[in-house]
């Protein structure tokens, strides 16, 4: 019986890891050079392929917000290629010198930056993942298997084969870019038991897929995405700021993971922020979803439920609670909040020290907006995904968060007595 197509990708990435690990600094930025000029060559070809995707998915009655996250034009992928020109010029991250020491016996011991290897990727419907992933695997001496989701499928092919062909081009290993084109399901749970190919597997997408990942693979895996982001507004907060953060926080764009699903406003200014609050959304087109309090400030909205307080709408819907201070805020993130980003809009710098130091999520902000915790803002160039979890890596991951480590030892005949 042949191979499937994750063994025979799996073993062709295994062995051109091994090369990519070593591969010069010259020769992955030259690659990087090369894929970007290769995406804006063939912008056009890429496009038609997302049309047939959007195609589809219209059809499918995919969502509003799912075909936004779908959908690519030129000024889509003028963004994956200055994306790739920022890896470019970001430090090598491998062969970095952690710590050095001397032991008493002589020993010379050195902690060096080293590739994790073969990374895999499980992500949905965002064909600038696969850019993005291509490219921060490459610099960081990383061979990648990616799986997208049906719905972008045709999207995937076109600019994961625009990628490799380019880079293979430039010099690198044969077999470093791998994409899985078998979408069913039973593809992406052999991708998750493929121990002997993959040394990490990265989730992205909604809640259902990244707790399937977590709960069914047997390879290592980072946790990545689910986004119940918060905005807090203190009670000193500058209202005009508060204003403006909020919307932006939650209708720049509302389909993505660091956008706010819950407000939290202090009980003493409601009676003066809400109404502020509800015309600018209510412009926008948000539903809001209050608690009683809310209710009775802002009569005719709808009524939040428990599960309005978990909800990762990635819509224009935006759940809002009045606390009596800083402390109940903190209460009410540490309970309902997926450890994403969150932000405090305030004057009290105690107040934003408190915020800051106990809320137990990757990214904490005093008076921006959460639409900030990306890589590319970050100045990652792009990011692998946010991780939401404390092993191994924490928010935005970029080129370090794709290395582990290991350790050189120089003796001099030293033997262990």
């Amino acid at each position: 019986m042949a191979a499937s197509e994750v063994t025979q990708k799996g073993q062709k990435a295994k062995e051109a890891s091994r090369k990519l690990g070593v591969a010069s600094t010259k020769v992955k930025n030259y690659a990087l050079e090369r894929m970007a000029e290769a995406l804006d060559k063939n912008a056009k070809v890429i496009i038609e392929a997302n049309s047939i995707d959007l195609e589809a998915g219209e059809k499918k009655e995919l969502s509003r917000n799912l075909l936004d996250r779908l959908a690519l034009d030129g000024n889509r992928i003028k963004g994956m290629i200055e994306g790739l020109n920022v890896v470019k010029a970001l430090p090598d991250p491998v062969g970095e010198v952690l710590a050095e020491s001397k032991r008493p016996n002589g020993l010379k011991i050195k902690k060096v930056r080293v590739p994790l290897g073969v990374i895999g990727i499980i992500y949905e419907a965002r064909p600038n993942v696969t850019a993005d992933s291509i490219a921060l695997c490459l610099k960081s001496g990383n061979a990648v298997i990616l799986r997208g989701g049906s719905d972008a499928i045709q999207s995937n092919i076109e600019i994961a084969k625009t990628m490799a062909d380019a880079a293979y081009a430039a010099g690198i290993p044969a077999g470093s870019i791998q994409l899985i084109e078998d979408t069913k399901r039973e593809t992406a749970e052999e991708l998750m038991r493929a121990r002997d190919y993959v040394d990490v597997l990265i989730p992205r997408g909604g809640r259902g897929l990244i707790q399937t990942v977590v709960q069914k693979s047997q390879v290592p895996t980072i946790e990545t995405g689910e986004g119940n982001c918060h905005a807090y507004v203190e009670k000193t907060a500058d209202l005009k700021m508060a204003e403006q953060i909020v919307i932006n926080a939650k209708c720049q764009r509302p389909s993505v993971c660091n956008a706010i699903e819950t407000l939290l406003v202090d009980d003493s200014i409601a009676a003066e922020f809400l109404p502020i609050i509800k015309r600018k959304l209510d412009e926008k087109g948000v539903e809001i979803r209050g608690c009683a309090k809310t209710v009775n400030i802002l009569p005719g909205i709808k009524a939040a439920t428990e599960d309005d307080w978990r909800a990762e709408f990635l819509s224009l819907t935006l759940a809002v609670k009045l606390v009596p201070g800083v402390e109940a805020a903190i209460a009410h993130i540490n309970k309902y909040g997926t450890r994403h980003s969150e932000t405090i809009i305030t004057k009290d710098k105690k107040a934003a020290a408190k915020f800051q130091a106990e809320i137990d999520s990757a990214v904490l902000y005093v008076n921006a907006s959460t639409r900030f915790t990306d890589g590319f803002e970050f100045g990652f160039g792009a990011e692998i995904g946010i991780s939401t979890q404390k092993l191994h890596a924490r928010g935005p991951m970029g080129l370090q968060e794709l290395t582990s480590y290991k350790y050189l030892i120089q003796g001099t005949g030293q033997i262990r007595p």
